[in-house]
């Protein structure tokens, strides 16, 4: 087929990437780390600090974050010191401590039933279901 035939294809406007640098990018300096914790904290997002202090600590992927259940860090009512997951994409265990002022932070934004989805009790029951219906006390997950 010749190529006079064919209609020209172009685009309509430049590429959303066009320009900008790809690749991987610098990590988070302490001083921003600092910075997203003031600001989330004067917004009184509670649930987005406590996700990003676990966040930051734990070092783990979105996904990973995103599949932590609530028995993976509470223990007997009170916030692991150190908690294990088997990451997604890896499958290798990821172990990681977490620190004090994430614990105040998971125990305050849970306190205030301030974690999104409906609160229920099982094995499914995910970071989303941090509260029962009860009152203040965590949802729990598996056998604790």
């Amino acid at each position: 087929m010749p190529a006079a035939n064919l209609p020209a294809i172009r685009a309509c406007r430049p590429a959303w990437n066009k320009g900008r640098i790809i690749g991987q990018k610098r990590p988070l300096m302490p001083k921003h780390v600092w910075a997203i914790r003031v600001r989330l904290e004067i917004a009184g997002r509670t649930r987005d600090l406590a996700l990003f202090n676990l966040a930051i600590d734990s070092m783990l992927r979105g996904c990973d974050l995103a599949r932590l259940k609530v028995a993976d860090i509470y223990a007997a009512g009170l916030v692991k010191e150190r908690a294990s997951i088997t990451q997604s994409k890896t499958r290798q265990p990821g172990r990681f401590e977490i620190t004090e002022e994430t614990r105040k932070s998971l125990v305050y934004c849970s306190t205030i039933r301030s974690w999104s989805g409906p609160s229920t009790s099982g094995p499914g029951v995910s970071m989303k279901d941090a509260t029962s219906r009860r009152g203040n006390t965590p949802a729990w997950s598996g056998n604790g």
